[in-house]
């Protein structure tokens, strides 16, 4: 996600408060939301895949996903 829709989540979240959002801004709050989240889940997973646990007698085991 770039910067330019983080700081407009951040700039809807602070008029929210503030001020309130027209329904409209209230649905590009909630589209942007949604996708910042899922930018997330697949940044987290992509850490994941390239995660190992080390175990005391020193071998690597990868980290399963649960889903």
């Amino acid at each position: 996600m770039d910067n330019a829709k983080l700081e407009r989540i951040n700039f809807l979240a602070r008029k929210s408060r503030t001020e309130g959002l027209t329904d409209a801004e209230k649905l590009e709050q909630t589209e942007l939301r949604n996708e910042y989240r899922e930018a997330f889940k697949r940044s987290l997973s992509a850490q994941l895949d390239n995660t190992y646990i080390v175990e005391p007698d020193g071998t690597k085991r990868k980290v399963k996903s649960n889903g």
